[in-house]
């Protein structure tokens, strides 16, 4: 128990230290108007796949931290962020804390669904719903608590339509593609060399064996 809680501890303290590289260097975050692709969904996906449902929901709360923090210019500042702060700061880290913190929790809950099937299949499901689900929760949020505000019916202007899941497609874009595929393909390949190193306990339900009568 001991040793597993150690375990736990140092991965979650590499993933933190990943995310915190990934927030304050511009390795992590590659800007696009006025969005970003950010690779800290990778981490998330990560520690769902290592830790389960809480370690994912902690690494999800930690990259809302840092998300929170950006629209203040730590870490790579955002232009969103700050005129959402400029609005309502409370709101503002609602919609930048709590998608991040579900997006955790709900994807270590898929992964040891799918796992139960296929534990290297479930790797890149995770790593795909750990971009799509951040991307589906931060625009819902950033519509509901802020869709009224001048800033987004002008973002929506800009974008020529007052549709939201049409303003949602058009704003996220090639971002959200690049995140989903990148996010698949390198928590897939992670998630599955450590289940080859048994870092990540195989939890397939072995077939039935078949005896044979003489």
């Amino acid at each position: 128990m001991k040793n597993s809680k150690t375990r736990s501890l140092v991965i979650m303290g590499i993933l933190t230290a990943l995310m915190l590289i990934f927030s304050f260097t511009p390795i992590g975050t590659i800007p696009i108007g006025p969005l970003s692709i950010s690779l800290n969904v990778i981490p998330v996906a990560i520690a769902a796949v290592v830790l389960g449902p809480a370690g994912g929901a902690a690494a999800g709360a930690i990259f809302g931290m840092l998300s929170f923090l950006q629209c203040f210019g730590i870490g790579i500042p955002s232009g969103m962020g700050a005129a959402l702060v400029a609005i309502n700061p409370f709101l503002a880290f609602v919609q930048r804390f709590i998608p991040r913190l579900l997006d955790g929790l709900l994807v270590g809950l898929l992964f040891r669904a799918v796992s139960k099937k296929n534990s290297t299949a479930a790797c890149f499901v995770t790593g795909f719903f750990s971009a799509f689900l951040n991307t589906l929760f931060f625009m819902s949020a950033l519509v509901l608590l802020f869709g009224n505000t001048e800033y987004i019916q002008g973002l929506m202007d800009a974008k020529g339509t007052h549709n939201v899941f049409l303003f949602i497609c058009l704003f996220v874009g090639v971002n959200a593609v690049c995140e989903m595929i990148v996010s698949t393909l390198l928590t897939g390949a992670i998630g599955t060399a450590l289940i080859k190193a048994r870092v990540i306990p195989s939890s397939e339900k072995p077939a039935a064996a078949h005896t044979e009568t003489v």
